[in-house]
C-alpha cells in the first residue's frame, strides 16, 4: 500500500517563501515520479509541478521561475516556492501516479486524474 504525506505548510507574507515536502512510503523498487496540485477556496484542482521518474521537471506557467519542485531522496520531493504572491493562497496536494509510471511530456503529469495516491493536503496563505 502506497501513502502521501506533505508536510511544510503555513503563513507567509507576499514575497516570502516557503518549502513543502512530500514523501512516498510503500513497496516499489524504482524512483516514483510526483506532482503537486493546488486548490483554491471554489475553485478546481489545478496541477502546479511535477518531476519524472528521471527528474525531468514541469510547471504550471504561473509558477515558473518561482517554484522549484526537486527530489531529496528516491522518493520525496520538495517544492520551494519563493517570491509568493496572494493567489499562490490554496490547499497543496502531494500526489503519486501508479507504480512504474514512464511518462514523457507535461501532458502526462497535469492531470488529477493521471494520480493513484493523494496526500491529504497542507495549507498555504499568502497574506498581502
Amino acid at each position: 500500500q502506497v501513502h502521501v504525506v506533505e508536510s511544510g505548510g503555513g503563513l507567509v507574507q507576499a514575497g516570502g517563501s516557503l518549502r513543502l515536502s512530500c514523501a512516498v512510503s510503500g513497496q516499489f523498487f524504482s524512483t516514483y515520479a510526483m506532482g503537486w496540485f493546488r486548490q483554491a477556496p471554489g475553485k478546481g484542482r489545478e496541477f502546479v509541478a511535477a518531476i519524472t521518474w528521471d527528474d525531468t521537471t514541469y510547471y504550471k506557467d504561473s509558477v515558473k521561475g518561482r517554484f522549484t519542485i526537486a527530489r531529496a531522496t528516491r522518493n520525496t520531493v520538495y517544492l520551494q516556492m519563493n517570491s509568493l504572491k496572494s493567489e499562490d493562497t490554496a490547499v497543496y496536494y502531494c500526489a503519486a501516479p501508479p507504480l512504474n509510471y514512464h511518462c514523457s511530456g507535461y501532458g502526462c503529469y497535469d492531470l488529477p486524474s493521471i494520480y493513484d495516491y493523494w496526500g491529504q493536503g497542507t495549507q498555504v496563505t499568502v497574506s498581502s
